[in-house]
């Protein structure tokens, strides 16, 4: 697709497609739910603004929330993953007006600019930690397939709402296009999950979690595509606990969560499954696990998945883990904490309960866990731990869907990206 085209399908899509307003609830969010989440986004997006680096516009992986005056935090590792949720959290900072638009489009320009120009790639695939400064990968990080997706849902989000810079389209275009997604393949029909030391990581994404949108970006590429049969090459586990059935692994809640936060799958479904109607089951089932190991969790004290934990960070699993334990660290069981980012990345499938516990939370432990930048990571109150740190990728999946919850936002703008509807119908995606 030659890049005058491109520009026209742009700008027709963001005529016929405008900000929603519109919420997903059965009712209208009350007034003081609405000020909560104008509240967390708006921190949140903070984040992405004061954490990433002047010149690169790189974005930390985390950073201290407490006492913080908005410094950049002092650390140097960046990751890919949250630049590309920063990334989508700037086009909603200047949708509402959070942050001036002059200062966005800055920033959106020279984050696209290094991606485009000077950080390093295979094959345009990135490193998944760097150098904030400089771009150097970090010791021992991968090339990472899923990362690199992350970014680019941010890269092509900025490319639909900042339509009208032509800068802006060029480098969000040239970094989507150059990525030889077969390569990544490796010659077989699922990918692999990166690369370490120049060889392929020997573990692919080969079922289902937040992969949907690697493999859908890879079939809307208009100049390195996938087989569309690479589709039906992951598998599709089946979950049965406390009475729900539905499409998971043992996995961490926010595998239900991540492609979601760009790609709506509202309404429509493949040969498989309803996707969307999956995270609702999944994030109500994570919800009875959660009350099924008492004390402290309650309707108003739930959620847990992959952040920090009183000793270091953990990916903790949810129903089908085994002992309710982490299903990565070795760190043992669930042992009380809660990941305030878990239940904010539900929140479109499951409003109610989600803004029950968020408020909860604030309302019991504002002074100890909410800052400047929101909730901190996680916390254990009867432990008295309260993370110091907040994450990039756990805040951006809570901003990106307290959006889409609230005007789909997010959702519609990626939507028009004209590869977008290209992926999803050689996906086998049909309206329900």
């Amino acid at each position: 697709m030659d890049r005058r085209t491109l520009l026209k399908l742009l700008a027709a899509s963001a005529l016929s497609g405008p900000w929603s307003g519109l919420s997903l609830s059965a009712e209208a969010l009350a007034p003081a739910d609405e000020a909560f989440l104008d509240d967390l986004q708006r921190r949140g997006c903070l984040f992405f603004a004061e954490q990433a680096s002047p010149r690169t516009g790189q974005v930390l992986d985390r950073a201290r929330w407490v006492n913080s005056n908005g410094a950049l935090d002092p650390r140097k590792m960046a990751s890919i993953a949250a630049t590309g949720f920063g990334l989508t959290a700037l086009c909603l900072a200047d949708r509402r007006g959070y942050q001036p638009s002059a200062q966005v489009l800055e920033q959106v320009r020279r984050t696209l600019s290094f991606h485009c120009d000077a950080l390093p790639n295979q094959h345009g695939f990135f490193a998944h930690f760097n150098d904030i400064e400089t771009g150097k990968p970090w010791a021992n990080t991968e090339i990472s397939s899923i990362d690199t997706t992350l970014l680019l849902c941010g890269v092509l989000t900025a490319r639909a709402h900042f339509h009208q810079d032509a800068e802006i389209v060029k480098l969000a275009t040239t970094i989507y296009e150059r990525i030889d997604w077969p390569w990544m393949l490796n010659g077989e029909k699922t990918f692999s999950m990166g690369l370490r030391n120049n060889q392929f990581l020997a573990s692919r994404w080969n079922h289902y979690c937040e992969l949907m949108m690697l493999y859908l970006l890879a079939l809307g590429s208009p100049t390195h595509p996938i087989d569309p049969a690479c589709w039906d090459a992951w598998s599709r586990p089946e979950m049965h606990y406390a009475g729900f059935d539905y499409i998971s692994a043992a996995d961490p809640l926010f595998v239900h969560q991540y492609s979601h936060a760009w790609f709506d799958f509202r309404n429509q479904r493949d040969r498989y499954a309803d996707y969307f109607a999956n995270s609702i089951l999944a994030t109500r089932a994570h919800k009875a696990f959660c009350l099924s190991l008492g004390k402290p969790y309650s309707p108003d004290y739930w959620g847990i998945s992959a952040s920090d934990s009183q000793h270091g960070y953990t990916a903790w699993g949810g129903p089908g883990s085994r002992n309710g334990g982490s299903n990565s660290s070795g760190f043992g069981g669930i042992d009380g904490s809660v990941v305030p980012y878990a239940t904010a990345g539900s929140l479109p499938f499951l409003p109610a309960d989600c803004l029950r516990v968020l408020r909860a939370l604030k309302d019991r432990y504002a002074r100890y866990a909410w800052g400047r930048y929101g909730f901190c990571d996680a916390f254990h109150p009867d432990a008295q731990w309260y993370d110091p740190d907040v994450l990039g990728i756990n805040l951006g999946i809570g901003v990106l869907m307290a959006e889409n919850l609230r005007t789909g936002f997010v959702w519609d703008t990626f939507a028009r990206n004209p590869e977008v509807a290209i992926a999803m119908q050689r996906a086998g995606f049909h309206k329900t």
